[in-house]
């Protein structure tokens, strides 16, 4: 292959993405020349590249429109992975709203839009849902970053919290926080071309009265799981429902609820972490699928 593949990437990520080098190195195994490069840099020429694959653009949140437009301009370049389709759609967590009306098992989703009242807001999902806690996030985030969760009661701190994401014109995101998290974790299907790859077990992120992210993300307690068929259904009911076909590489994150029935918290399809290094081969396995997209 003459043309390299870019790992696209930002500043504030360099080193930071632990699947970065386990694929370059497996890029390289199989042939291709690889290039860490970030996605806002302005001297690039992404013309050069036979493809310019999504990894570590953590910063994307806050420059939604920057990224989207990079996007579209890269595309017409290049072979983005995944491709601008995916990217539109993913970015935004409204597409659980979609998910959900299609059939697929989602944890329970209330948005609220800048204009609307936030206690309006907070005081129907409060009756509607019988939790003790509630997790506030806004439509367009990654990392955990302005994410937190709260007790029900008092109220002001919810409040508060989905009154600052509204003045800065970002849609908002009420979620019930489902308790089984803290003993049991999440669990991720890693699909990679369409067919599962491995499962991992995320430890809980939220801890209670803490503040969001500080950084690009929120530091994350990683292991090997096998997931259950239960789980592996959820997952492919999430892939079916998609509007497009299975992109390339995909991350879909499950929460049990308290019925312990698996439900969808978030669909990564623009720039997951895989965690490569906790399966064998997987590594192999994305390197051999972007070289065949090439």
């Amino acid at each position: 292959m003459s043309r390299p593949v870019a790992l696209v990437s930002a500043r504030a990520a360099r080193g930071l993405d632990e699947d970065e080098q386990p694929l370059a190195a497996a890029l390289r195994s199989l042939g291709a020349a690889v290039q860490v490069v970030d996605w806002d840099d302005p001297e690039v020429d992404w013309s050069l590249f036979a493809l310019a694959v999504l990894r570590s653009t953590w910063d994307y949140a806050l420059r939604i429109e920057d990224f989207l437009g990079w996007a579209q301009r890269t595309s017409a370049a290049t072979r983005l992975v995944n491709p601008l389709s995916v990217v539109r759609w993913n970015t935004d967590k409204h597409y659980l709203r979609e998910l959900s009306q299609a059939g697929v098992p989602t944890v329970p989703s209330r948005f609220v839009e800048p204009g609307e009242s936030a206690a309006d807001a907070v005081q129907q999902f409060l009756a509607e849902h019988a939790c003790t806690e509630v997790v506030v996030k806004p439509a367009v985030g990654a990392g955990s970053r302005d994410v937190q969760r709260h007790a029900r009661d008092p109220i002001a701190p919810i409040l508060a919290h989905v009154q600052r994401l509204l003045v800065a014109r970002r849609s908002v995101l009420l979620q019930p926080y489902l308790a089984r998290v803290d003993a049991e974790g999440e669990t991720a299907l890693i699909y990679l071309d369409g067919g599962f790859s491995h499962a991992v077990r995320k430890g809980p992120l939220l801890r209670r009265g803490a503040p969001s992210a500080a950084g690009l993300f929120a530091p994350e307690q990683i292991s090997p799981r096998v997931a259950g068929a239960d789980e592996t259904a959820v997952a492919g009911r999430a892939l079916a429902a998609l509007p497009f076909p299975p992109p390339l590489y995909v991350r879909i994150d499950l929460l049990k609820g308290e019925d312990g029935e698996p439900r969808l918290l978030e669909l990564e399809l623009t720039e997951p972490s895989l965690f490569l290094a906790h399966a064998p081969g997987a590594a192999a396995r994305l390197a051999a699928c972007l070289l065949e997209r090439a």
